[in-house]
């Protein structure tokens, strides 16, 4: 029997995640036009639900983006409108030193909007966004710290995810869900042990069982379980970038670099290679010059 999990309390009406992801879905598939993304903006503000705030909150981030250049600052004016979570990947994303690719962002971004206008599960929300994490390298400290920030977390949450900050690289990720999920305080009961001190255990019995055997393993395998059995949408990957366009000019100047030599190398069999021939103009003597000097 499929496990049944209460639905996160909403920041926001279930339109404006609706048309979050809308907007989320058009800029990722017009930025690969190589258009600025104040272009984007001003193209898409007037696509949006008029019915919605959404379009209220691009044009506040289009004015932002003209001044500063960035959308980053704007989202975290509008603690509102914006989670903490979707403005750190912006800011992620727009770092002049990251690696974090713009398109992956938006794509991430859509996913989520998708999955808290579909009634998501803390659980299933704080897995996706977790692998979000790991999954584009991102950095822990300040992700971590911008999910707790999210109002659908309760105390207890903030309380598990702080922790979790601290402990992360030390402590396998399996170990620690299955330590704050309700099999292991079933187990603490069996065994008549005391639960002071432990938990808060926020994840059920089936989440803690898929952390208990995915022990010692890659994560990878652990994130996948997780994904098919609480729902959420599969976090989107790095882009693997296609270089085959870039190599075929490249193979096509050096094979013609090759032939070149190589006419050059038979030239010089036959009868010797005429440097002449490779001077310019002006580097050319002039025989008449030559003849009357003698």
């Amino acid at each position: 029997m499929k496990p049944t999990y209460k639905p996160a309390p909403q920041a926001l009406e279930r339109a404006e995640y609706v048309e979050q992801e809308h907007l989320f879905k058009l800029l990722g598939e017009r930025i690969v036009q190589q258009m600025a993304m104040q272009e984007l903006l001003e193209q898409v503000h007037y696509e949006l639900s008029a019915s919605t705030n959404l379009p209220i909150a691009v044009g506040f981030l289009l004015t932002e983006l003209k001044h500063s250049g960035q959308m980053a600052p704007a989202m975290a004016r509008l603690t509102h409108y914006f989670a903490p979570f979707q403005t750190y990947l912006i800011a992620e994303a727009e770092r002049d030193t990251g690696k974090f690719d713009m398109r992956v962002a938006l794509r991430i971004l859509q996913s989520e909007s998708h999955f808290r206008a579909s009634e998501a599960s803390r659980e299933g929300l704080f897995f996706f966004q977790f692998e979000a994490l790991c999954r584009n390298r991102l950095r822990y400290d300040a992700g971590l710290k911008a999910i707790a920030s999210d109002p659908v977390y309760d105390g207890d949450w903030i309380q598990m995810i702080t922790e979790l900050s601290l402990q992360i690289g030390f402590v396998d990720i399996s170990d620690f869900l299955f330590m704050h999920s309700d099999e292991y305080r079933q187990r603490l009961i069996a065994a008549r042990e005391s639960l002071e001190g432990k938990g808060p255990f926020l994840f059920g019995r089936h989440e803690g069982r898929i952390a208990f055997a995915t022990r010692g393993r890659d994560p990878l395998f652990l994130f996948s379980a997780l994904q098919r059995h609480l729902g959420y949408p599969a976090v989107p990957r790095p882009l693997v970038q296609d270089k085959t366009l870039e190599q075929v000019p490249l193979l096509l100047r050096r094979v013609d670099r090759l032939e070149a030599r190589i006419q050059l190398m038979e030239q010089e069999n036959r009868t010797g290679i005429d440097i002449t021939k490779f001077y310019g103009k002006k580097n050319l003597p002039n025989l008449d010059d030559v003849s009357d000097a003698e």
